[in-house]
């Protein structure tokens, strides 16, 4: 098989399609961490603590959960755990979108997890390219066409190139974009002229992946993001995301400008070791996270406190209004 071309035609490119494609990935979601009690040298999931925190989350403005991803730790899950977590935060959810991470490099083996993730209510499977394997543009259109043939869900591609040391080109994009079930991307390929152009293409929802380039994307026209920063007070990145909606960028700005200290400050070490940190110091898990991850240092653990604390200062603890809540819910009517 030849290295995919750009498909330069699709069903999915009028307006009407790609607004329905749209519909479902939208505004701010969130990839929720997994919590873990610590009992002795194990680190079993801590069940009660996660759904403190879909509790806690649901009505603050998200558009949805992403479960089982980078943040959430899902490397350091088996598959019996994967499933159980969703389980537990689907069942307290109430009606919030949840989409699942699907990373692998064995078909197989991520086949049979898919079909498992059929009978679970998802709205969508978040899934990167096989990681360590390096194939060719064309063996990573298969590997995505094969998928979104067997999901009841859409896909929403999950482009992280220094993960997974797989890079998806532009012309590898269009083509997926041209499946009727590939719906959206998680866009960490730090490639501008790659985000602009799917953008403008219009097939995928395009949703921001690294949260330093939350504004940017937004601005260009993208459909939302996914970003780890969004734990520490969502109703504030929410409100970012409408005032870009509404074409108010200088109040966009403030507020991106606002949360840009405790986003350098929940990257100066390993993801999601400062959030975990931060979400312990609010008490809503333990600061436990699984080999080879570590905590944040106690140092930085303050620096985030004070950080958020300034921004409570600037525009105080905000809450979702209610219509953010009924958004998200019926944001995935047709995903």
């Amino acid at each position: 098989m030849q290295d995919a071309q750009p498909q330069t035609t699709s069903p999915l490119s009028t307006v009407s399609s790609a607004t329905s494609a749209h519909a479902g990935f939208r505004g701010i979601w969130l990839p929720l961490v997994t919590p873990f009690v610590r009992d002795g040298a194990n680190t079993p999931v801590d069940h009660a603590a996660l759904r403190r925190l879909v509790a806690h989350y649901r009505r603050s403005g998200i558009a949805g959960f992403v479960i089982c991803g980078t943040t959430g730790e899902a490397a350091a899950l088996d598959d019996a755990e994967q499933l159980a977590v969703l389980e537990t935060v689907l069942g307290e959810a109430d009606g919030t979108p949840v989409i699942a991470g699907l990373a692998g490099n064995h078909l197989g083996h991520t086949l049979a997890r898919l079909d498992a993730f059929n009978a679970l209510p998802l709205a969508g499977v978040l899934t990167p390219a096989p990681y360590y394997i390096r194939p060719s543009q064309a063996g990573l259109v298969d590997w995505f066409r094969t998928l979104a043939d067997r999901s009841d869900a859409p896909l929403v591609l999950y482009d992280i190139p220094y993960r997974t040391g797989a890079t998806l080109t532009l012309d590898t994009l269009l083509t997926l974009a041209g499946h009727g079930n590939i719906r959206a991307i998680k866009d960490c390929g730090g490639n501008a002229h790659t985000t602009q152009a799917l953008i403008a293409d219009g097939r995928l929802s395009v949703l921001a992946g690294e949260d330093h380039q939350l504004l940017s994307t937004l601005a260009m026209g993208g459909h939302g993001a996914i970003i780890a920063s969004s734990h520490c007070r969502p109703a504030h990145f929410a409100a970012l995301y409408r005032a870009v909606q509404s074409q108010q960028l200088a109040a966009a700005r403030v507020r991106f400008h606002a949360v840009m200290p405790v986003v350098k400050l929940l990257f100066a070490q390993a993801n999601p070791g400062p959030v975990k940190a931060w979400l312990a110091r609010e008490g809503l898990l333990d600061d436990v996270l699984r080999a080879p991850m570590t905590s944040a240092s106690p140092a930085l653990a303050q620096q985030l406190v004070d950080a958020v604390a300034a921004i409570d200062a600037e525009f105080g603890v905000q809450v979702a209004a209610p219509a953010d809540a009924a958004n998200a819910v019926s944001a995935v009517g047709t995903a």
